[in-house]
């Protein structure tokens, strides 16, 4: 599998497209250092078959990355809670997005659910409560966020931003 890499000297603007992965809402963010550039959630229809939804899901993160042009694809890895049939779909939903990230060439980094709670509040426990408290006053959000699955996919490309491992 090839994936974009990048110089020492490319790192200092990284565009990063930064999804919280879901597959009847998918948080989706695009971040450039210290500035949030888009921020939204993918919803699909629970009228459409499932080979739709998930096409549904490709098409829109392709038109993300066609329209903003990341670098990198930060996503948050599944934690296997106990709703097996939700945990399959997820898992089926994010798989789309790493075929349509590799197919655009972007470097991917994935990060557990502690990793991110950890660079967004300092503690690997957090709640979302405290995520979402927390995401505004490191990065100006100059919009009403509706869902917390989109303060989900901004706090996985801040903590993609400050490790700056792409």
């Amino acid at each position: 599998m090839m994936y974009k890499m990048s110089t020492p000297m490319q790192q200092n603007n990284q565009r990063v497209l930064a999804i919280d992965p879901g597959y009847e809402r998918l948080g989706v963010a695009i971040l450039e250092n210290d500035t949030l550039l888009f921020s939204d959630c993918i919803q699909t229809s629970k009228n459409l078959s499932h080979p739709e939804r998930l096409q549904g899901i490709g098409d829109a993160v392709l038109a993300i990355i066609n329209k903003y042009s990341p670098d990198v694809l930060a996503i948050e890895k599944l934690f296997w809670g106990t709703n097996q049939k939700t945990a399959l779909l997820v898992s089926e939903s994010r798989g789309v997005v790493l075929l349509e990230a590799a197919r655009a060439g972007l470097h991917i980094r994935e990060f557990s659910p502690a990793e991110i709670k950890i660079a967004v509040t300092g503690h690997g426990r957090s709640t979302k409560d405290q995520i979402i408290k927390m995401v505004p006053k490191i990065i100006s959000i100059e919009k009403d966020i509706k869902f917390d699955d989109e303060y989900d996919a901004i706090a996985t490309g801040l903590t993609c931003l400050a490790t700056r491992e792409f």
